[in-house]
């Protein structure tokens, strides 16, 4: 005959099995976090198998368009299988290949994976290498857009992730009355907090001094960023602008094909030289310039340009719009970040917190611009993963 456990015995189960609980609800988001990095980081072997099979099947929809009020806007849904806690509008930075940029779709992936539905949305300014204050308000028209439909956002929030130099744009848009309380959270992956500190950063190499972080020489892609921006700025003839900008658009075209193939990217690297030939002068020394990644040169050289990008507009700089977020702030950066400089969001971090905004921000050996690198310490994958768990516990 089986003997009954006593109302005692009861109650310590019912303790022991709450505890274990609230053990496994508390390590959930650490857990999701692991998973995401195993899989974002491709550490490969059976860990990363391990991960991939226990993570949420994905579907990616249809693409569909976002209405803004600067027009309609390509986006594409990634949907985990299960029932939609929270959504997630993943912006890209300065890259032609938009939304179809292979980093972004594996990060979309990923993300999805664990159990958020993203929406990736590039922004047109920055696909064509301009930033302009119409990509704030395009990433502010799509976080309404989203959090109105019930079906993204249940509780009428969503978060809001923006890649490099959309990371500050983000921020910014984070901040404006129409959607600073339809955020959850909004996350700059190396981004910038003051767009003309950056600018002078990419052209000369000088660089804010911040405690504990390192100096590094600014890569050649965001000066030939620039160029382009400023070519129409009497840096060459009128006539020569949009030859100039066609051989820029090439370079930096081949720059982004070097995650992709780096066959097509060193032919492509070749057609950029072969048709600076055809160009005249001046814009054949500028072009040369750019293809010699000749920063050194070509930065100097643009320098009393730079007042004409606008970039001082309070719409490109979170430490300059008129409002700071009411969600949490996450900073995301590399610590050797050479496009935007890792200082930024320490910067961004000590003003935010000035504003009372509850901010979160990690400098990190394993991420270089926005993107993972898996051979810093494990101390150091810890602090990323825990970074992440309390951006998917929101």
């Amino acid at each position: 005959m089986t003997r009954m456990a006593s109302p005692t015995k009861w109650r310590v189960l019912a303790a022991i099995l709450l505890i274990v609980a609230v053990l496994m609800y508390r390590a959930a988001p650490y857990i999701r976090a692991a998973s995401l990095f195993v899989r974002a980081a491709h550490v490969g072997g059976r860990v990363e198998a391990f991960a991939k099979g226990r993570a949420h099947a994905v579907t990616v929809l249809p693409r569909h368009v976002v209405p803004t009020r600067t027009g309609d806007v390509a986006a594409q849904f990634y949907r985990p299988d299960g029932a939609i806690a929270r959504s997630v509008l993943l912006v890209p930075g300065i890259h032609s290949m938009g939304i179809d940029e292979p980093r972004l779709t594996a990060l979309a992936k990923d993300l999805a994976g664990s159990g958020v539905m993203v929406m990736t949305m590039a922004l047109p300014d920055l696909q064509r290498y301009q930033i302009t204050p119409r990509s704030t308000d395009v990433i502010e028209d799509a976080v309404g857009w989203m959090s109105r439909r019930s079906d993204l956002a249940p509780d009428g929030r969503v978060g809001l992730v923006g890649i490099s130099f959309a990371g500050g744009l983000a921020v910014v848009a984070a901040g404006r009355p129409s959607i600073r309380d339809k955020l959850a959270y909004v996350l700059s992956f190396g981004g910038h907090a003051d767009l003309p500190r950056v600018m002078r950063y990419l052209a000369t190499g000088e660089e804010t001094r911040v405690p504990g972080v390192e100096n590094h020489p600014p890569h050649d892609y965001g000066v030939a960023v620039i160029l382009y921006s400023l070519a129409d700025q009497g840096i060459v003839p009128p006539d020569q602008v949009a030859p100039l900008r066609k051989g820029v658009e090439m370079f930096l075209y081949a720059s982004q094909l070097t995650l992709v193939d780096m066959n097509q990217a060193n032919a492509t690297f070749e057609n950029a030289r072969e048709y600076t030939k055809t160009l005249p002068e001046p814009a054949a020394t500028y072009m040369t310039y750019v293809n010699d990644r000749n920063v050194k040169t070509l930065g100097p050289a643009l320098v009393p340009y730079l007042g004409a990008l606008g970039a001082d507009s309070p719409a490109l700089s979170a430490d300059r719009a008129p409002s700071a977020p009411a969600s949490p702030v996450f900073l995301l950066h590399g610590s050797g970040d050479v496009v935007i400089p890792a200082a930024e969001s320490v910067l961004l971090d000590n003003y935010l917190r000035g504003k009372a905004v509850d901010v979160h921000v990690l400098l990190s050996d394993l991420i270089t611009h926005a993107e993972v690198d898996r051979t810093a310490a494990a101390a150091d994958a810890w602090k990323l993963v825990s970074f992440w768990a309390d951006v998917l516990n929101k």
